[in-house]
């Protein structure tokens, strides 16, 4: 969406060790977390983006696909039950420590998107290991 990923450090970590423990969970649990954490990604998107330089038509198509994995995973999970808590902590300290701190600024949407593409490497990571 905006060229060369920024080397500055993102403010918040990723909870890695709930990442490890739905490497051995259930599918529907792994399944529940794929979604529930597709559904966050989609809420950080829906901010304030004024600042942010990306090229209009990626971030649009990256976001339809991201809304379309959302609905097709829904599907698959039953609504009643959250993967984890943890997860959507994750997701407020980054849309606190980064966007909101940092007014919105481009600066901070890149932060953003460097954070997204770790999370949906490890996202891509747990789906390989789903179909073994």
């Amino acid at each position: 969406m905006g060229g060369n990923i920024t080397k500055q450090d993102v403010p918040v970590f990723f909870p890695e060790s709930l990442y490890r423990r739905m490497e051995d969970a259930q599918y529907e649990v792994q399944v529940r977390f794929l979604n529930e954490t597709i559904h966050e990604i989609i809420k950080l998107f829906d901010e304030n983006m004024d600042a942010v330089t990306w090229e209009e038509k990626k971030l649009d198509d990256f976001l339809i696909l991201l809304h379309r994995q959302f609905q097709k995973l829904k599907s698959c999970v039953s609504p009643a039950k959250k993967a984890e808590g943890r997860l959507e902590s994750f997701f407020k300290k980054l849309n606190k420590k980064v966007l909101k701190e940092m007014n919105y600024s481009a600066q901070a949407w890149e932060l953003i998107r460097k954070e997204t593409k770790y999370v949906l490497e490890k996202l891509y990571l747990l789906v390989a290991t789903m179909h073994r």
